[in-house]
């Protein structure tokens, strides 16, 4: 999978609103190397000089902004799972000011979703590969910000049941977790295995999926 749209890209959410500073500057291309290395060779393989030498920066830059390779890692995973929740939630947000339902609410953030992926696959990669993993010293971190982006769906879901427009019987946490793991691992197969395909085409089928199981229309 290629590195392109690496975690830097995200720079335009976050320093361009509140003014990049020199250190803002620096991370985000700690940010970049790491996660473009770890994608190539993995995370243990992957050393603090290397990621020092492909940011551009001394080795002692990496330990001034991370304590370690550990926390760089971990803090790299705050911030792009961060970007992600917070897209979905304006998604969502759009959806309500636009008079939508929360169905479509819920189609707006698969949509979301996507995007995100198609902008930072490896990131993503990343992301769903260490879901996986029960070893790592940032394990506690993963499900917290993992979290952070699933109970943004928790609640257009809690609200639509409220409303009425969902089924009762609904299971919302499992029901949030599915829909945010069927948007990233049928991302995921996009990106390495039918690239050919566009977004359009993958949102189409997904928007087609959620229609039939979880509003019942259609």
């Amino acid at each position: 999978m290629s590195a392109r749209g690496t975690i830097v890209a995200m720079e335009s959410s976050s320093a361009a609103s509140g003014g990049s500073t020199r250190r803002e500057a620096t991370r985000q291309k700690l940010y970049e190397a790491a996660v473009t290395l770890i994608a190539e060779q993995g995370f243990s393989a992957t050393t603090v000089d290397e990621i020092a030498e492909r940011a551009g920066v001394a080795k002692g830059t990496v330990y001034y902004n991370f304590a370690s390779k550990s926390v760089l890692f971990e803090e790299l995973l705050r911030h792009g799972v961060g970007l992600l929740a917070a897209s979905l939630r304006e998604a969502a947000e759009q959806t309500a000011r636009d008079g939508g339902s929360r169905v479509d609410a819920l189609d707006a953030m698969i949509r979301a979703g996507l995007v995100f992926i198609d902008r930072y696959p490896s990131f993503t990669q990343l992301y769903v590969a260490e879901l996986w993993r029960t070893n790592r010293a940032w394990q506690s971190t993963l499900m917290v910000v993992r979290q952070q982006a699933v109970a943004v769906v928790e609640g257009v879901l809690r609200e639509g049941v409220e409303q009425g427009e969902f089924s009762a019987e609904i299971d919302v946490p499992l029901t949030a977790a599915a829909l945010v793991g069927m948007v990233l691992v049928a991302a995921l197969d996009w990106k390495s295995f039918q690239p050919e395909r566009s977004l359009d085409d993958v949102h189409a089928a997904l928007s087609r999926l959620l229609q039939g199981r979880v509003s019942g229309r259609g």
